[in-house]
């Protein structure tokens, strides 16, 4: 069995079967959890189908968050997505509607994946469902993709962290755009160490990005920095297609992320203390939602 305790002990383990780190991963946790693969592989696909309910429930005009801080973003950014695509064309500014939705959904009170937090749920169904629904990739292959991500996911979280309160934003939001990365490298046909070098480039491009809700709810900027963490992964993996490599190890990026969390002050992990959160507009905004 696998130990996810290292990104090059999956591409080592998937290069010398000669099968994709997706593959690799779904036999590993079939065996784990004493289940068959289809039964594993039906209930990420029933995962899948949760991210693309999320991001249509997010598209609603008029939804809005419980707190009443945020709400209808994706609606817009969907509207401005048909004016011709706006400057980053239509493709993209439709996947970053997707992206602000799915966290919009989560804001307020739906049901998401976590993905892999709930303040990061947004960035592999925006690039995914985009993949799904503008692209025509088959399902199965968008499915079997996650599996990738999830086994990186397990091996970020064993190695540095995926939460906000321990390691700031970059734990959460680089920790999905580094996870979305590989899926989607994989999906483009890349190998198992060109995922490895999606991951990397993605965590090295959100080293240091702090945790600062505004009132302490996973609204302002979390919700804006979904979408900013989906235009990295796609980023990173056409860098990595195109023929770019990382420099700098997956893992080693993983050590240099969990060493820069543990550097970081309590005021800006999570404790609505600092950055964004401690402006005087954070501040009014964090009376105007407790009084």
């Amino acid at each position: 069995m696998l130990k996810y305790e290292s990104i090059q002990e999956l591409v080592l383990e998937a290069e010398k079967r000669d099968i994709k780190i997706s593959q690799l991963v779904l036999e590993d946790q079939a065996r784990c959890m004493e289940k068959s693969e289809r039964e594993i592989y039906e209930k990420m696909e029933e995962s899948f189908q949760i991210m693309r309910e999320s991001v249509k429930a997010g598209m609603d005009k008029n939804q809005r968050s419980t707190s009443g801080l945020t709400g209808g973003e994706g609606f817009l950014m969907n509207e401005y997505a048909r004016n011709n695509g706006g400057l980053s064309g239509s493709f993209m500014t439709k996947a970053i509607a997707r992206a602000l939705s799915a966290s919009c959904c989560n804001a307020s009170m739906g049901k998401i994946v976590a993905a892999p937090t709930a303040g990061s749920c947004g960035i592999l169904p925006g690039c995914l469902v985009s993949l799904y629904e503008d692209k025509e990739y088959d399902v199965k292959d968008i499915v079997m993709s996650m599996f990738t991500a999830a086994g990186f996911g397990m091996v970020i979280a064993s190695r540095a962290s995926i939460a906000g309160a321990q390691g700031g934003c970059q734990a959460e939001c680089g920790s999905a755009a580094a996870m979305a990365a590989a899926s989607l490298v994989e999906l483009g046909g890349g190998s198992p160490s060109q995922c490895a070098d999606a991951l990397a480039i993605a965590i090295s491009s959100q080293m240091g990005l702090v945790c600062d809700p505004v009132a302490g709810l996973v609204e302002i900027p979390c919700i804006k920095r979904n979408a900013s963490g989906l235009m990295i992964a796609f980023s990173s993996a056409d860098m990595v297609l195109a023929g770019l490599d990382a420099k700098i190890p997956a893992d080693e990026c993983l050590d240099a992320m969990a060493e820069v969390g543990d550097s970081l002050p309590k005021s800006l992990k999570e404790t609505a203390k600092g950055g964004l959160a401690a402006t005087p507009t954070g501040k009014k905004l964090r009376d105007q939602v407790f009084g």
